[in-house]
């Protein structure tokens, strides 16, 4: 389904799949919004972060659109977003820094036109490092990280969440060291669920479904409640 298009910073959150600019801290952000079948909607909303811009990551990166839909099916809506300097958002790529007040300003704004809803951070990659680094001062209420890359940034600085929280990591990654990521969660106090993949590349070349499956049946006991007529 191509999302509509809608005018800058709309006051409501869009009843069908729309692409609209947001205020951030650095310009214009793009967005796209997608809900969830009215028969299974739930009372939440899952923001998504893509991989690293300097690398071709984009809100359109196929993990990012697998783990899009998998939240959707959950019966959560959801939003993605490019981050500054990516695609048609303003700006200029700022080291995780900036990037953490962009995915800010896009929660603000969920909380601004669904703020009974229960609010989800998401991220592949660089998009995991983000959303990881800002899950307690953002107060997620969940947290699913995709391939966080553990030893190309500093996690041991990060403040580990202590709402629900699924890692996924492919065991042949080439790009993140899998076995930098097992220890790091293995060192974590509180422990997050951990889904490995065996023979799973960095991008899950033919595993995109398992991912799909992988976060559905994980994310199954965290679910808002229904949304009224669902």
């Amino acid at each position: 389904m191509t999302p509509i298009a809608l005018p800058a910073d709309p006051v409501s959150f869009p009843e069908e799949a729309a692409s609209f600019m947001l205020a951030g801290p650095a310009g214009k952000l793009e967005l796209i919004s997608d809900i969830a079948d009215p028969g299974c909607a739930r009372r939440g909303v899952a923001v998504v972060c893509h991989p690293h811009p300097l690398q071709g990551g984009t809100m359109h990166n196929k993990v990012v659109t697998m783990v899009e839909r998998a939240l959707r099916e959950s019966g959560l809506d959801t939003v993605r977003f490019n981050f500054r300097g990516t695609g048609a958002s303003e700006g200029a790529y700022d080291e995780g820094n900036g990037e953490g007040d962009d995915l800010a300003a896009v929660v603000t704004w969920v909380r601004r036109t669904r703020p009974d809803d229960a609010l989800w951070l998401a991220g592949f990659s660089f998009g995991s490092y983000v959303s990881i680094r800002n899950a307690v001062r953002l107060r997620a209420d969940a947290l699913i990280s995709i391939a966080p890359p553990v030893g190309r940034w500093a996690f041991e600085t990060v403040a580990p969440p202590t709402c629900p929280w699924l890692i996924v990591q492919g065991e042949a990654d080439e790009v993140v060291e899998p076995q930098a990521v097992f220890d790091w969660v293995d060192a974590l106090k509180r422990k997050p669920e951990l889904v490995r993949m065996p023979e799973t590349s960095h991008f899950f070349h033919r595993r995109l479904m398992d991912l799909r499956g992988a976060i559905k049946h994980a994310v199954r006991g965290w679910l808002p409640a229904k949304r009224s007529g669902a």
